[in-house]
């Protein structure tokens, strides 16, 4: 069922209730707008009953948010603050340790910078613990910096969000919320929540579940030591709704309802295929990223490359995933944006295939479909 809104989306609703009946989920916030204009912005669940998802969950928005912080990185380099072709360690000095002196912050938003796998024992280990570990984590043998590709998950998020903290003085999460979410009326995002807000969230706070193996659990992911613990590459929370006013900025050039917060030359550059044909190591395949951000990369394999925006949008869409369960994009030959968040992890494979029915199905019921020569 949907939740007090008409159908306005016949085959994409079929198929997130399909999804149902093969246990890939039990609830999935939906927002689609177009030409600023909201088209859907509803949650649909299996049952009233049983669904902990409503219109106002603050969903685990995971790598999907991942461009705020991008946005964040950006909004500096714009005030002259930060350089993005500058060695990082010119900011953070223990960073040049194990080879990675030459890392620029481009380096990092385009996943170009070698030094993926590094147990950062986030959420148990403070901020200064889990930077002190990256810094010394040693440069990828055999890695030539700005070259070789592999998308990385956490690792390099963490020291864009020391960046910001050692360059603006306030903490990422302060700097996010205030420059960022709040300007952008996203009043219920958050990465790094005080206590005291996680507790007036009560069960507002979205809980992820995890398949695997035949079995379903419930991951801890919305229990304090998670909400409020600062992750800049994967731990934004909020509606899905809220993270569709982030892209509805971006393709109106970095302003929204009178707040401007990047310059429209800075949106296109963050937009823009800044890393192009090469192979991701950690993704494994061909994708183009543009400064934190994932280009349409249909031209090497539509039905095969992860987290796409289907095989009808335009090559210049961009976003990102979210790890097996949500995603956040841009069109902007449609002037289209979509957001969703599901409830349920069910493995690479079986996210994808659902990926792909979902956003391929909004297409088509947006009469967007590319017609096949």
């Amino acid at each position: 069922m949907t939740s007090g809104q008409n159908n306005l989306l016949p085959r994409t609703i079929a198929t997130i209730r399909d999804g149902f009946r093969r246990g890939l989920h039990t609830g999935v916030q939906l927002f689609v707008s177009q030409y600023g204009e909201t088209i859907f912005d509803e949650v649909v669940i299996a049952s009233v009953v049983d669904s902990r998802v409503n219109r106002e969950t603050l969903m685990p928005l995971l790598s999907a948010a991942k461009p705020l912080t991008a946005m964040a990185v950006l909004q500096l380099t714009e005030r002259g603050r930060l350089n993005l072709d500058a060695p990082v360690a010119d900011v953070l000095p223990d960073f040049s340790a194990g080879g990675k002196a030459a890392i620029s912050t481009r380096h990092l938003l385009t996943h170009t910078g070698g030094f993926r796998e590094v147990d950062t024992g986030w959420p148990l280990t403070g901020w200064d613990e889990t930077i002190r570990r990256v810094c010394a984590a040693p440069l990828e043998d055999g890695w030539v910096i700005g070259q070789s590709a592999g998308y990385h998950v956490m690792s390099s998020w963490f020291i864009l969000g020391e960046l910001i903290q050692r360059i603006d003085g306030r903490s990422f999460a302060d700097y996010l919320r205030e420059e960022v979410c709040q300007p952008l009326g996203m009043e219920n995002v958050w990465n790094g929540m005080p206590d005291d807000v996680w507790r007036s969230y009560g069960d507002r706070i979205g809980q992820m579940e995890q398949w695997g193996r035949g079995e379903t659990r419930t991951l801890p992911w919305h229990d304090l030591a998670h909400c409020s613990a600062a992750a800049p590459g994967g731990n934004t929370r909020g509606p899905a709704r809220e993270l569709g006013r982030f892209y509805n900025c971006l393709l109106n050039g970095g302003e929204l309802d009178g707040a401007r917060l990047l310059k429209p030359e800075t949106v296109a550059e963050l937009t823009s295929r800044q890393r192009s044909g090469s192979f991701d190591q950690t993704l494994q395949h061909v994708i183009d990223f543009g400064l934190g951000v994932i280009i349409d990369s249909n031209r090497y394999g539509a039905e095969t490359v992860p987290y796409g925006y289907s095989r009808s949008c335009s090559e210049q869409t961009y976003g990102h995933g979210g790890s097996q369960s949500s995603i956040g994009f841009a069109d902007p030959e449609h002037s289209l944006v979509v957001c969703y968040a599901a409830n349920r992890r069910v493995g690479e494979p079986r996210h994808q295939k659902r990926h792909r029915e979902i956003v391929n199905a909004i297409y088509e019921d947006l009469g967007l479909t590319k017609s096949v020569e």
